[in-house]
């Protein structure tokens, strides 16, 4: 009988790494990733079952107790919830007792951290956001573009920045970012 082989899965970014002198560009750390449509009415459950609220209007995340896991609003019956520990999502989200959609993008995204003091302006480069602490606060979110693409941004800290892009677009996302840094 044949030995068998088993392929062996690469973050997208592996090893990749850029900046400047006030800020950093590198992968994010693996994380599971869903894409949950649900009406209001499910919002109560659907928040129960996953261990986070889900954020009700626009620019607005939310936490989990343990800071692992994270519901980014991305439109009126959208949130795009991002699991820093890859704990199950999916078999959270069957647990609510409502209707809902639930979609595993946990290999369709790259996370992309953008970090430093010169973290506004390395995304100004690409991103037409006001993206100053008071107009895009710490734990605002969006679904926007950088360059070409579109991704969803997140402001972690005061000088952190989440960007989440789909992986066909990453090399060019981190390439930018990588570029603008240097500019910084």
């Amino acid at each position: 009988m044949a030995d068998m082989a088993v392929a062996e899965r690469r973050e997208k970014l592996a090893g990749s790494s850029g900046g400047g002198s006030t800020v950093t560009v590198k992968p994010a750390p693996p994380a599971e990733r869903l894409v949950l449509r649900a009406s209001e009415d499910a919002l109560n459950s659907l928040s129960r079952a996953l261990g986070v609220t889900l954020p009700k209007r626009p620019k607005q995340s939310a936490r989990s107790k343990s800071g692992k896991r994270a519901a980014l609003w991305l439109g009126p019956d959208e949130w795009l919830v991002i699991d820093a520990d890859g704990a199950g999502l999916m078999g959270d989200a069957a647990k609510a007792k409502a209707l809902h959609s639930a979609v595993d993008v946990s290999h369709r995204n790259v996370g992309i951290m953008v970090e430093g003091e010169g973290a506004e302006a390395c995304l100004a480069a690409g991103c037409p956001q006001d993206l100053s602490l008071a107009a895009f606060p710490v734990d605002a979110c969006s679904r926007t573009v950088l360059g070409k693409v579109e991704i969803v941004l997140w402001r972690t800290d005061e000088q952190v920045f989440r960007v989440e892009v789909w992986r066909s677009f990453a090399d060019y996302a981190f390439a930018f970012l990588a570029e603008a840094a240097r500019d910084v």
